[in-house]
């Protein structure tokens, strides 16, 4: 954003202050700070005791000024980390933003295991509880949903029409069940069978029926299309035939075979109809944290998502899993440039090389198709202070925490390592949700500094918002603030209350996103775009 364009926002200059009073400097080896609040053009700053840099124009609050005079080509560091290179010769005191700074390649030494550490297990008798429905196969649901399940976008409208039958009256007598909700989307056919695309959706779908938030599902085509429910249901034979693994119901329904559309929705219903009682019959029960599997999100960030959520998130999930829980972090793209950080994490080089692989296909997926890694950063995220995709990867990366890396896993594929796990996926939101929770996920944790205002069905989402003013202005969408941290809370204090919170909404408790009922839409698979 260029500065220009808040000039009237601009506070005026005040006697000279303390750097530290009014901006943040992560790392001692960093050539930027991050600007608290605006800071007027004519403002002196106090960055030691002999050095004083002046602000050449405004600094908008969550944006970087240059703590020294920067050369054209010179690395810019913030996070003790490269975040992009001057493209041009930059003041002390200057906002340093898109129009002065620009991407290149560099190396990374990607040290495979160098950082990982030992995690102190807290004992099995001493782990939190939380209530949750525990399903035949093992795995624990934090919610209780009949899904209705689209193989092609030609059976989505049916597929809602019996979904949105169930109104929330109609399931008042059946109290342990959430909703009955419809997973549809916008492929399914002109497309290959076996080929990418149809792997893909394949997965997704069979992911979501086993995923333990559902507690039965029933499968409607229209008939002719490529995904054809007979092979959805050979190919994840393991998901809907085995009698290891039951599930109730599972009916399967075509259109065309039910004669149309009007009958093939009343057949939906009167099939939802007998599952209902079955799912019900569901308790919540208690369990321990060890079987949450957190799908960790960002989206809409902005400068401080790496200061304040994505730490804080961080630093609950260390202790998720030193609590025996799961969490997984996602978005290949915007881990790109910190994928190094991660590698360094891994428990074996042969995960750490996995990682690799995947941004390696991400270079070669962008070339291919004329784009360009580097766009991924939105217009709302620069307005917002990032500036490359390599700050935003650094920042999106602390969401992680500091445990080890014990496992990096393709889109939706089922996660099994207990831990912190990478799930390869694209950087779009609703895209990258759906992989995680298909791969497992019972819970969403999102941050945003801009305002993303996400939820997901069947995994409840609770939204982290980054700064105070945010918060107040969304308050019905977020559901917590980590402004707070800038304001004198301690990160580990709001990291264990955001573990209350992850507890209770686990419990049942709605989060922000499901008071309002949002969730349904954003079921998007991935497509490469491999259409016929």
């Amino acid at each position: 954003m260029p500065s220009q364009t808040v000039e009237l926002l601009s506070p005026q200059p005040q006697r000279e202050v303390p750097l530290e009073q009014v901006a943040i400097r992560l790392h001692p080896s960093d050539d930027v700070a991050i600007a608290r609040q605006h800071l007027p053009a004519g403002q002196i700053l106090c960055v030691s005791e002999t050095q004083q840099i002046t602000t050449v124009q405004l600094i908008p609050s969550g944006h970087k000024l240059a703590l020294h005079a920067i050369v054209p080509g010179q690395p810019i560091r913030r996070y003790g980390q490269v975040i992009g290179f001057a493209s041009r010769a930059i003041q002390p005191g200057e906002h340093v933003h898109t129009h002065n700074v620009s991407v290149q390649e560099f190396s990374r030494e990607y040290a495979f295991s160098a950082d990982v550490r030992s995690v102190d297990y807290v004992p099995a008798t001493g782990r939190r509880t939380f209530m949750g429905y525990r399903r035949a196969d093992g795995q624990v649901g934090t919610r209780n949903y009949v899904a209705v399940i689209s193989t092609v976008n030609c059976s989505a409208h049916t597929s809602r029409q019996i979904a949105h039958a169930f109104t929330r009256e109609r399931l008042a007598r059946y109290p342990n069940v959430d909703g009955v909700i419809a997973l549809t989307h916008g492929s399914g056919c002109a497309t290959r069978t076996g080929g990418e695309d149809y792997v893909l959706l394949q997965r997704v779908l069979a992911g979501m029926a086993a995923n333990p938030n559902v507690g039965a599902c029933i499968v409607v085509g229209l008939g002719c299309e490529a995904n054809q429910i007979s092979e959805l249901v050979h190919n994840y034979s393991a998901v809907f035939e085995d009698p290891a693994r039951p599930r109730p119901g599972r009916p399967y329904l075509t259109i065309e075979d039910s004669g149309g559309i009007r009958k093939t929705v009343q057949a939906g219903i009167e099939a939802v109809e007998e599952l209902l009682p079955v799912v019900n019959a569901a308790p919540r029960t208690s369990q321990p944290v060890s079987e949450l599997r957190v799908a960790l999100q960002c989206g809409g960030s902005d400068g401080w998502s790496g200061v304040t959520a994505n730490p804080l998130l961080g630093m609950m999930v260390d202790e998720l899993v030193r609590q025996g829980g799961s969490a997984v972090l996602a978005e290949t793209p915007e881990i790109y440039g910190a994928e190094h950080l991660l590698t360094r994490r891994a428990i074996s080089r042969e995960v750490g090389e996995k990682l690799i692989e995947r941004v390696h296909w991400w270079e070669r997926y962008c070339q291919v198709r004329g784009l360009e890694i580097d766009n991924n950063p939105s217009p709302g995220n620069k307005a917002g202070g990032l500036t490359t995709i390599y700050e935003k990867s650094l920042g999106a990366v602390a969401k992680g925490g500091t445990t080890p890396l014990v496992g990096v896993y393709e889109y939706a594929e089922r996660v099994t390592a207990r831990g912190f796990s990478f799930m390869d996926s694209p950087g779009y939101d609703p895209v990258s949700v759906t992989g995680e929770v298909a791969g497992g996920c019972n819970l969403v944790i999102f941050t945003t500094g801009r305002g993303s205002c996400f939820g997901y069905k069947p995994a409840p989402s609770i939204k982290i918002c980054t700064n105070t003013d945010t918060y107040e202005r969304l308050i019905d969408d977020m559901d917590v603030n980590a402004g707070r941290v800038l304001e004198g809370v301690s990160m580990r204090q709001a990291a264990g209350e955001l573990l209350d919170l992850v507890v209770a909404v686990a419990s049942g408790q709605p989060s922000k996103s499901e008071a309002q009922d949002v969730g349904e839409a954003e079921f998007v698979p991935w497509s490469l775009g491999g259409i016929l």
